[in-house]
C-alpha cells in the first residue's frame, strides 16, 4: 500500500473518530461511519448488524449501496450466515469467495436481489461483550486483504463507542420522557373524566407533526409539549377542576389561568424552556380570540397550534358529566367548521390527511 492511500485512510479514521466523539444521533453516527467503511475498503456495500438483545437475533440497523433499503429488513438468529458466526465466535473473518463458504446465508442475497461475492466481517465489542457485527460487501478492486481487516477493526472500535453512548442517551431521554408523562398523568387521577387524554393529545400531535414535516428536533420538542400542556391544572383548585356541571363565569377564568400556571411551572427548569411556547400557547385561537395571550395567526408557536387541534379534538370525542362525547364524525364537522378561525387550517388539513391515511387506526 503506498503512503499517500494510508495517509487518506488515517485521515477518514480520525474524520470518523471527530464525528462519533461530537455527536449523539445515533443514525447519523452509523450512517457515516458506515459511509467511511465502504470508502476506506473500497467496497460497494457496508453493513451494521446490532444485536437485538431480546431475541439474540442480529438485525441490519445500517446498510449502504443500492440495496441497503431491503437489506435493513434482515435478521438472523446468531450463528446464522458469515455474520452470525462472526457474532457467536466473536473472531474476525475474511472470505473472498462466498459461494464457497458453507456459512453465507443466500436468503439475504435472494431477498434483495444483491450479489455477494466477498466479505470481510469483525464483530463489535463493547465492554468485552459483542454487541453487533461490522461488515464490508464486495471489495471493487482485487480482494480484501489483512490491511483492510485493521482499518475495519479500527472503525468497530468506534463504532462500538458511538453505539453505547447514543444507547445511553437514548435510555436516558427515554427516562425522561416517561417521567414528565407519569407526572401529567398524576395530575390526570384528579379528573376520573379525563383518563388516557395526555397520551391520546400526545399520539395525535406527533402524527400531525409528521405529516407537516417537522424536523427531528421540532418533533422531539412537540411531544414533550404535548406530554406537558396541561401541567398547569396543578394549580386548579378541585372545586373548579372536578366540577360535574358547566363552569359558571368566575369558574371558567379560573380554570382558564392553566395555561399561565403551565408556563409559570416549567419558567423554573432551564431545560425546558424551548416547551413553554407549545404549553402556554395551547388554547389561543387562529383569529386571536384565545387566551392567555390572544395571539393570532403566525404569532402562534406551531407546537401550540398544532396541540390545539390535538386536545380540542379529545376534548370533543370524550364523555364528560354533563355532555356525551361527540361522535368522529360530529367532531370532524366542527374542526372544519372552526378552521381558520380557531384552528390553523394547515393543521387541520394535516390531521384530516393522517386520519383518512389510517394513522389513528389503533
Amino acid at each position: 500500500m503506498n503512503h499517500e492511500k494510508k495517509l487518506k485512510q488515517l485521515e477518514t479514521l480520525l474524520n470518523v473518530s471527530s464525528l462519533i466523539n461530537s455527536s449523539l444521533d445515533a443514525y447519523e453516527i452509523r450512517m457515516r461511519t458506515i459511509e467511511a467503511l465502504t470508502r476506506l475498503l473500497d467496497a460497494e456495500v457496508g453493513s451494521l448488524l446490532l444485536l437485538d438483545e431480546e431475541t439474540g437475533d442480529l438485525f441490519f440497523e445500517v446498510a449502504t449501496g443500492d440495496k441497503g433499503k431491503t437489506l435493513k429488513e434482515i435478521r438472523l438468529r446468531k450463528g446464522e450466515g458469515i455474520a452470525g458466526w462472526v457474532a457467536e465466535y466473536g473472531e474476525s473473518l475474511i472470505i473472498n469467495d462466498v459461494r464457497s463458504d458453507p456459512r453465507f446465508f443466500k436468503k439475504a442475497d435472494k431477498k434483495s436481489g444483491f450479489i455477494t461475492r466477498s466479505i470481510v466481517c469483525v464483530p463489535v465489542f463493547s465492554k468485552e461483550r459483542i454487541i453487533g457485527v461490522l461488515q464490508g460487501i464486495n471489495k471493487r478492486n482485487g480482494d480484501f486483504s489483512e490491511d483492510d481487516l485493521g482499518l475495519i477493526k479500527s472503525l468497530a472500535v468506534q463504532v462500538a463507542i458511538a453505539v453505547e453512548n447514543a444507547k445511553l442517551y437514548s435510555d436516558l431521554k427515554e427516562t425522561f420522557y416517561s417521567t414528565a408523562e407519569a407526572l401529567a398523568e398524576t395530575i390526570e387521577l384528579r379528573d376520573p373524566y379525563t383518563g388516557g387524554h395526555t397520551r391520546r393529545v400526545m399520539t395525535y400531535s406527533m402524527v400531525i407533526g409528521r405529516y407537516m414535516e417537522l424536523e427531528k428536533d421540532d418533533l422531539e420538542n412537540l411531544r414533550l409539549s404535548a406530554i406537558l400542556h396541561d401541567i398547569g391544572k396543578i394549580g386548579v383548585r378541585d372545586d373548579v377542576l372536578l366540577k360535574h356541571g358547566r363552569l359558571d363565569e368566575s369558574e371558567l377564568k379560573k380554570m382558564n389561568k392553566h395555561p399561565d400556571f403551565g408556563s409559570e411551572v416549567l419558567g423554573h427548569i432551564k431545560q425546558l424552556k424551548d416547551v413553554i411556547p407549545g404549553v402556554r400557547g395551547h388554547h389561543e385561537r387562529y383569529d386571536g380570540k384565545g387566551y392567555p395571550d390572544q395571539s393570532s395567526n403566525g404569532d402562534i408557536p406551531l407546537t401550540a397550534r398544532i396541540i390545539a387541534v390535538a386536545d380540542t379534538f379529545d376534548a370533543m370525542t370524550t364523555d364528560r358529566p354533563y355532555r356525551k362525547g361527540l361522535s368522529n364524525q360530529q367532531a370532524f364537522d366542527e374542526m372544519r367548521r372552526c378552521s381558520g378561525t380557531q384552528f390553523d387550517p394547515d393543521v387541520v388539513d394535516a390531521f384530516f390527511s393522517a386520519w383518512n391515511e389510517g394513522e389513528f387506526a389503533t
